[in-house]
């Protein structure tokens, strides 16, 4: 796939935060950060700069200036693996790449991630990670909703949990999350193409979310159905800023806090049936 680049010039790491929870809702699929702007990467033909300008004054980003250009062809794996480093969270999970020696630690999760999301680098997966400590899934069902890598769906196996369901609506994260299955010597998880149309005909002990406070807000309701009675709710995506407005939606789905996790201007919150 073809892809151009878009550069945010903003030294605003509030800002930068802002622009990644937004621009996922145009089919943007990778971001890298140096210290002058945002880097954003979308599939060639998906948004071109009228729109971009537009999006931005219609979220009062106007004043943020950009370039663009199409991405230049070079082996980005290749790229990758210079520059990505293992992560270990709460000194309980490592997540290294096929090439990082192994790590000493209770779980350990090898992945590769391509274009998808979910290393553990950013604070909305490390969160997402700390919170699924916090919860007894062994012998529960899980559903990681917007999968990417597929690192929170193989962490489920790891700690115990009987059956999960992978679904990402973007088919090159649906096969990067086959691969990184296999990778783990994951045999309980059932990966699927799909977006929030898909229609499951099961309930779920846990739910994992972590995308955006758009599609969170759109899909509350339906993940409360989705959950059984004494049910789990984990999100993350969320900027401090939105904190009121995901919770208020989840009470009025019936839902209550049980946890909250804050880092690095990112919100992670667990819910349960009120």
């Amino acid at each position: 796939m073809n892809y151009t680049i878009y550069e945010f010039f903003t030294k605003d790491e509030i800002e930068r935060d802002w622009l990644i929870s937004i621009l996922g809702d145009y089919d943007f699929e990778g971001y890298e950060e140096t210290n002058e702007s945002l880097k954003g990467y979308v599939p060639v033909g998906k948004v071109d700069d009228a729109k971009v300008k537009s999006i931005l004054h219609d979220n009062e980003f106007g004043h943020i200036e950009f370039t663009s250009g199409a991405l230049e062809n070079k082996n980005w794996n290749e790229e990758w693996e210079k520059n990505f480093e293992p992560v270990v969270v709460d000194d309980k999970v490592a997540i290294r790449a096929p090439f990082h020696q192994p790590f000493n630690t209770e779980f350990e999760i090898i992945i590769e991630p391509k274009m998808s999301f979910g290393t553990g680098h950013h604070a909305t997966t490390a969160s997402m990670i700390s919170l699924m400590l916090k919860e007894d899934i062994a012998d529960k069902t899980v559903l990681d909703f917007g999968s990417g890598t597929g690192v929170l769906a193989i962490l489920a196996e790891k700690l115990k949990a009987v059956d999960i369901t992978a679904i990402d609506n973007e088919e090159w994260a649906y096969n990067n999350c086959i691969e990184n299955i296999g990778r783990n010597n994951c045999v309980l998880i059932k990966a699927i193409h799909g977006d929030d149309t898909f229609v499951f005909d099961r309930k779920f002990d846990i739910i994992l979310a972590n995308i955006n406070r758009n599609v969170i807000l759109k899909n509350v309701d339906y993940w409360k159905s989705l959950l059984n009675g004494n049910g789990v709710l984990i999100v993350s995506g969320v900027l401090l800023n939105d904190e009121n407005d995901i919770i208020r939606k989840a009470m009025s789905s019936g839902l209550k806090v049980k946890d909250k996790l804050k880092n690095n201007g990112w919100l992670a919150i667990s819910f349960q049936h009120a």
